[in-house]
């Protein structure tokens, strides 16, 4: 068979695996949302069809969601090289105030009409649409937590935002950024990659990966700590509720010999469960027990672990800690 052919059988299959994968991660609001077009005159008619087409808020929240994480892309570029700060001078607090919503109606538009933002025209645009649908909705700012080297440091920093909206009298997290894909390191660029995780998101999943500037959400104190020097956790954990039951702690202090205790919920004996250690060859976990709904099993402290050390779980990276050596 030419090379040629074989090439496309291969592509055609791969589209076809894509487009079913996509298709199991969507909603009945998600499918709808899908044929929408990839692009409106302005937010005005979008909003007007999304209220056509759904009547709970809890369905049009989701089909803000889904529209944006479906056709905005974020922008690597701008998040390499960020524009300047626009600064602008007032004399009154109207003033002051009518600048502000100039600028923030600009960031809106040029996310809306090119497509393209990172986290601030994302969380903009959402809040404009959900509040042209009829729903209340907040941005808030504050930390994020996406890598390794992310547990255990020191300080938080502002680097991120998301929405929360009021359905049903009762706040929502959302994060449309992390929904519409990630950054792939190996590729060195962005993947669209739709995952409808981060819309209505348990808030300890949530937290396990943002800290509010202010520290509190819905009046109630989060850790520093917890978010600091708690481990990694990845789309799968939330997707899947693998809940982390052991270790509590992101950071491990171990000396050779030692075992370290593992609990998951949500996987059993039926699960490949394995890590990498420090030459990222895979190691199996042995003798794994099922527990209440979870899987308990153990990893020897030895030479052959690295600085970190990530659970997969059927080639799913669940959990990552870090190691300390005594």
């Amino acid at each position: 068979m030419p090379i040629k052919k074989i090439a496309f059988i291969f592509l055609f299959f791969n589209i076809i695996f894509l487009n079913s994968a996509l298709a199991q991660k969507l909603t009945e609001v998600d499918k709808i949302v899908a044929k929408y077009s990839k692009s409106f005159a302005s937010t005005e008619k979008l909003a007007d069809k999304i209220n056509k087409d759904f009547s709970s808020d809890y369905d049009k929240a989701r089909a803000v969601y889904s529209w944006i994480a479906l056709n905005i892309k974020y922008d690597y570029n701008a998040f390499l090289n960020p524009p300047k700060i626009q600064g602008f001078s007032y004399s009154t607090e109207a003033e002051k105030q009518r600048k502000l919503k100039q600028l923030n109606d600009n960031l809106i538009q040029k996310a809306f009409k090119s497509q393209k933002a990172v986290c601030e025209g994302f969380t903009a645009l959402y809040q404009h649409l959900a509040e042209l649908v009829g729903i209340e909705c907040e941005i808030i700012r504050g930390d994020s937590k996406t890598r390794l080297a992310d547990i255990g440091r020191k300080n938080t920093s502002s680097n991120h935002a998301w929405n929360i909206v009021l359905i049903d009298k009762k706040w929502r997290l959302i994060d449309v950024t992390w929904g519409q894909g990630y950054y792939d390191s190996s590729k060195g660029r962005m993947v669209n990659d739709f995952n409808p995780v981060y819309f209505d998101t348990d808030p300890d999943y949530f937290f396990a990966k943002h800290y509010p500037d202010s520290g509190t959400y819905l009046g109630n104190r989060i850790s520093k700590d917890d978010f600091l020097n708690g481990p990694l956790i990845y789309n799968k954990t939330i997707e899947n509720d693998n809940k982390i039951k052991s270790p509590d702690s992101g950071i491990l202090e171990v000396k050779s010999g030692d075992k370290i205790t593992v609990e998951i919920k949500n996987i059993s004996k039926s699960d490949q469960v394995f890590y990498l250690n420090k030459r990222n060859q895979p190691v199996k976990v042995q003798n794994p027990k099922e527990k209440r709904g979870s899987l308990e099993f153990q990893i020897l402290a030895d030479n052959n672990l690295g600085d970190y050390i990530t659970i997969f779980v059927n080639t799913n990276s669940i959990v990552s800690f870090k190691i300390v050596h005594k």
